[in-house]
């Protein structure tokens, strides 16, 4: 049989903590019945909710946290307040222990990024991590990344989120070689900034086995699928994830607005309702939900923070899936490969989500 997938949650995290966080876990584990988990926040709330699910309840270990990290904290008092004694700080701890193979969290993306940095610490070569998460995309998925860990970076630091995101569709997508972009304003050589310029230059030499770059890719190919992975610093993959769910909340309004404006409208939504209800389930953020933490001696994922239970659910599938296909050590392959030559000597700012 195999060895069952462990994972941490963060119960008090995001708008709803338990209410969210436990149904959210019971509709994964009947997708991943070989889940355990570890539940860490209110025992009183957790256990409340638990009684609904006696299934999730046989399966899971609940550990008491009085504290819980405000989606207002920011990250250093986060730290001050929430380390070692936080339910998120105890989640992402139960991974270091060996008592999780991952932890899941709806909170506060800066706190999380800082409590998960400053306990598991980086990879080799690592310097920065960065937050990564599936788009979906014309011609099916992508991974897009960093999508808000830090600001900045030079082009040793985009090539290892090259690296990590190439682990990272290898993974989910199931791709011996995934194709790599790098986000920029035009596609030809002499566009964009020095670092951009400079970390394509890195990635073509490497010409690293377990990924084929492409070159780069503008913000219209992000939506196309013009690569299995897009590559962007942290300021313009937030700006580019938020306009797109913006985008597609929009579209969606427009939609509902227009199907209801008379009664032939209505008609033909009767006749097309199979066709709107795909289209509402590809554009639903919460179908993508899950941003994962790369670059840690461990695996975290991050939830949004105001999604529902199924939303949530996807995030720990997101997780159960990083752990069951063996994210880390494909990271790490790929790093040892590049004979350790990925840096980032440049100071990380703060979270900008």
């Amino acid at each position: 049989m195999a060895k069952k997938v462990r994972i941490a949650l963060d119960a008090m995290g995001g708008d709803f903590g338990p209410s969210v966080v436990i149904p959210g876990a019971a509709i994964s584990l009947t997708r991943h019945p070989d889940s355990e988990f570890v539940l860490v926040g209110d025992s009183a709330k957790i256990e409340a909710e638990l009684a609904n699910h006696p299934a999730l309840k046989k399966v899971s270990k609940v550990i008491h946290s009085d504290v819980a990290v405000s989606m207002h904290d920011k990250p250093s008092q986060a730290l001050r307040r929430g380390r070692k004694v936080s339910s998120m700080w105890m989640a992402i701890d139960a991974v270091k222990q060996g008592e999780a193979d991952v932890a899941v969290s709806a909170g506060n993306t800066g706190a999380l990024m800082a409590m998960a940095r400053f306990c598991l610490r980086t990879l080799p070569g690592i310097d920065r991590p960065a937050i990564a998460a599936v788009w979906p995309t014309m011609r099916g998925d992508s991974i897009v990344l960093d999508l808000g860990a830090t600001i900045g970076g030079d082009a040793h630091h985009l090539k290892s989120l090259a690296i990590m995101g190439s682990a990272m569709a290898r993974v989910m997508f199931d791709l011996e070689r995934p194709t790599v972009g790098l986000l920029n304003i035009g596609v030809e050589e002499v566009k964009g900034g020095e670092e951009i310029r400079e970390a394509a230059e890195l990635l073509r030499a490497a010409d690293l086995p377990q990924l084929k770059f492409i070159g780069f890719v503008e913000g219209d190919g992000i939506g196309k699928g013009d690569a299995d992975v897009i590559v962007t610093e942290g300021f313009s993959g937030n700006i580019a994830l938020k306009a797109a769910e913006g985008t597609a909340r929009q579209i969606a309004e427009y939609l509902r607005g227009a199907m209801s404006r008379t009664w032939r409208s209505k008609i033909g939504y009767l006749f097309a309702k199979n066709a709107f209800k795909a289209l509402r389930d590809k554009m639903d953020p919460s179908k993508s939900n899950g941003g994962v933490f790369l670059g840690l001696k461990g695996i975290v994922v991050k939830s949004h923070g105001g999604t529902d239970a199924d939303g949530f659910a996807y995030a720990v599938d997101v997780a159960y899936d990083m752990v069951r296909y063996d994210l880390l050590n494909k990271i790490n392959e790929t790093l040892d490969r590049d004979h350790g030559a990925v840096s980032a000597p440049a100071a990380a700012q703060e979270a900008v989500s």
